[in-house]
């Protein structure tokens, strides 16, 4: 696995996240807030099994689903697109950082770095979890230079030896003699934007975004039924892929595709024509694809602890969220991975797969968890092998853009979140998508 600020001189806020208050930040989720809509929990799980029903005896798209216009090749193909993305979208979201569980002690630290601005999530000395840029703010040199590790009491600058607290505040500069007039209590960490639900920590590095409880929702009020304050990380991987980060990310919002690159494996125990799809405002969305069979139960997991609250469709079906922009969880009574999907380069991509488990005593170290693991990273390869041949494929004179149907909807509706967070008006004409899905959007409305 493998930006300098300079407006926050007399500027420094401490932005924490209490460990103490997870319960907190559930219930919130849970009630949802002022702002959000309300959450999904019963009301999601029963329109979401009526939504199945109508799905497999459907023989058409409703009549108030459009025609879907092409999404323009250059959003896939044109550098300075991606470059209009970088700050209108990545350094303006709620992205997933890491798990309490890899901070596990005071001094833990965690260096995040997919957004291109390196960020540190440090555990301070109350047990709270903080998010500070890598940079000291003498001349910019990084406080540290692992991507993970343990400090004592604070950072220390290898450059000229400035110390920060585990807090972000600067406790000693070497030579102040030297420094007429400084104010140490303008010269903290530059903070960032870092907030949690449950044991999940986020970062967003605009300040004055929205707070994640409210950008979350409905997701959020969902997955906070799996009592995400109990939650054990078990698993981290990686994988890098020479395609652009939509390519990939785009294949986990549809199950079209499984009937092909999945025959072997996926398409054997799930219905893909019986897939039920909502989409919400703020760019989220939900995938449910039933088992062929009903009694059906994946043989890895026979045995594992479940989620107490889980309902029985999270047995009888899969579950995918899409937390705009890039998080894709698919959920099941057992566990869930986070996909979290990042660019890397005008084409090539990374992902992250996190894996979770219920809480309980011993629920991670559960025998069957690297089979598990195994097999979906042997399905994932089917995916990850072929997403580089559609990338080669688009550079070619064939490609005018990005076709989407009714069962691929899911994509636009992405697609017109992206606009909204560039700002239409700063997208030229050819590169824009029409807004067509607004009628489509369902608070937790079957499709």
């Amino acid at each position: 696995m493998t930006t300098k600020t300079n407006s926050h001189d007399c500027l420094y806020i401490k932005q924490l996240t209490d460990q103490a208050g997870h319960a907190q930040h559930r219930n919130h989720f849970a009630a949802g807030s002022a702002t959000a809509e309300p959450t999904l929990s019963t009301s999601f799980t029963q329109q979401a099994r009526q939504g199945l029903k109508l799905e497999q005896s459907r023989r058409e798209p409703p009549a108030h689903f459009p025609a879907l216009p092409r999404i323009p090749a250059g959003r896939y193909l044109d550098a300075q697109f991606l470059r209009m993305e970088t700050d209108s979208l990545w350094r303006n979201s709620w992205l997933y950082a890491c798990h309490a569980d890899e901070l596990p002690a005071t001094g833990s630290y965690r260096v995040f770095d997919r957004t291109g601005s390196a960020i540190v999530l440090v555990r301070n000395s109350e047990y709270q979890v903080g998010a500070f840029y890598n940079t000291c703010r003498h001349r910019g040199a990084p406080l540290v230079e692992q991507d993970r590790g343990v400090v004592k009491g604070g950072f220390t600058c290898p450059f000229h030896g400035w110390t920060y607290g585990l807090d972000g505040a600067l406790k000693a500069v070497r030579d102040r003699r030297d420094f007429p007039g400084l104010d140490t209590s303008c010269l903290g960490l530059v903070p960032v934007r870092c907030e949690s639900l449950g044991n999940w920590i986020f970062i967003n590095e605009n300040p004055a975004a929205a707070a994640l409880a409210d950008e979350l929702q409905p997701v959020g009020g969902e997955l906070a039924e799996l009592d995400p304050d109990t939650i054990r990380h078990i698993h981290s991987c990686s994988f890098e892929m020479d395609c652009h980060y939509k390519v990939l990310l785009e294949g986990f919002f549809e199950v079209y595709h499984l009937h092909h690159l999945h025959s072997g494996t996926v398409d054997r125990f799930l219905e893909h024509h019986g897939t039920w799809i909502a989409t919400w405002p703020r760019g989220h969305s939900v995938m449910v694809t039933p088992n062929r069979r009903p009694d059906w139960t994946d043989p890895g997991t026979i045995g594992m602890a479940q989620f107490e609250r889980a309902d029985e469709l999270y047995r009888q079906a899969t579950v995918s969220f899409n937390l705009f922009p890039n998080l894709v969880t698919p959920v099941s009574a057992t566990g869930l991975p986070f996909l979290a999907v990042w660019p890397m380069g005008d084409a090539s991509a990374r992902l992250d797969c996190h894996w979770f488990a219920p809480g309980g005593e011993d629920n991670e170290r559960h025998e069957l968890w690297p089979q598990r693991i195994e097999n979906f990273v042997r399905i994932l390869k089917e995916d990850l092998d072929f997403v580089p041949h559609i990338q080669s494929s688009m550079q070619s004179a064939g490609f005018s853009g990005v076709l989407t149907g009714y069962q691929e909807r899911r994509i636009y509706h992405w697609h017109e979140e992206l606009d909204r967070r560039i700002g239409r008006d700063n997208i030229p004409p050819e590169l824009r998508v029409e807004p067509l899905m607004a009628a489509m959007n369902e608070s937790a409305q079957p499709g």
